[in-house]
């Protein structure tokens, strides 16, 4: 009979609906846009509106023609470096801000998820409150922050730490402070919600045998903390690639990345098949890792079950 129930609940259309609603979600939103993009970036510049020709043309006979473009991908690599000097940038900004949030982010998730059941919502108020503002006020108030006469330098002058203001604003540094800043909570709650989860009896039965506190950690915490690590590290990584807020407002109009490379394709040059395939290959760097990984996740957890 219980066979017989699980069968029918497998047919049930409504099941069939929830787990197709995520999938029709992406194809929607993530799919369709996509393919557009692509279609636009085998494309050629023209100055009709749209600013491209098109791939799909009728011949004189009435024969469907196909007109592919690959010179906008053999100009990322071939004729211009600035376009990989772009991608480099933009990946060492994201992974950068990567380490820094993990590092700064574990710490912090593990203190909200030892400390009392009753002071961890409120500590997780305190992470995700600057979302309640605006992403460009939050960005606005670090330039009064980090420029010239700012607070850090008038604080700093003030103790006595400096003489002069220190160029913080329009630099590296202030994009690194800026991006931490805004990707930490996505560090931090991945974390708290797998070292929450963490059994504390393993750790005592590990001081048990004889660990010290720093052993127990490194050997039974960590990697127990590892899926938070990989998700949050993920959360943090992917948007940062194509951050352009941040280092347009707090690192200059100077700062070399994908994003503002994008932003000058589509709206100063007008070129949108290049802009186009710009993004195909920021997306196949980004997308191609992740389904690497996820592959090889499958293969270790089919091995640990075998």
């Amino acid at each position: 009979m219980s066979g017989l129930v699980k069968a029918l609940r497998s047919r049930l259309p409504g099941r069939g609906l929830v787990i197709g609603a995520p999938y029709l979600w992406l194809a929607i939103f993530f799919l369709v846009p996509f393919l557009l993009v692509l279609k636009i970036s085998f494309a050629d510049s023209d100055t009709t509106i749209p600013p491209y020709t098109p791939l799909f043309t009728m011949g004189d006979d009435s024969a469907l023609q196909i007109t592919l473009h690959l010179d906008n991908f053999i100009r990322l690599f071939s004729d211009d470096p600035i376009y990989l000097l772009s991608y480099l940038s933009s990946l060492r900004n994201a992974a950068v801000t990567t380490v820094f949030c993990l590092l700064l982010g574990y710490p912090m998730a593990y203190a909200i998820a030892r400390a009392q059941p009753s002071l961890r919502p409120v500590l997780l108020m305190l992470i995700v409150l600057p979302f309640w503002t605006s992403f460009l006020i939050r960005i606005y108030a670090w330039i009064g922050i980090l420029k010239d006469n700012g607070l850090l330098n008038n604080f700093l002058i003030w103790i006595g730490m400096i003489d002069e203001p220190l160029n913080i604003l329009n630099t590296q540094t202030a994009v690194y402070i800026g991006m931490v800043y805004a990707y930490l909570p996505f560090m931090v709650l991945p974390l708290y919600a797998t070292l929450e989860k963490l059994d504390v009896s393993l750790l005592e039965a590990a001081m048990d045998l004889g660990a010290r506190p720093l052993r127990a950690f490194w050997a039974v915490t960590l990697p127990l903390s590892l899926p938070g690590i990989v998700a949050g590290s993920l959360l943090v990584f992917i948007p940062a690639v194509g951050e352009f807020i941040i280092p347009t407002l707090l690192g200059g109009a100077d700062t070399l990345t994908i994003s503002t490379q994008l932003w000058s394709e589509f709206f100063a040059n007008r070129d949108w098949p290049m802009a186009s395939a710009v993004t195909v290959v920021m997306v196949a760097l980004l997308v191609v890792p992740l389904m690497l990984l996820q592959r090889a996740q499958a293969r270790a957890a089919e091995g640990a079950a075998s």
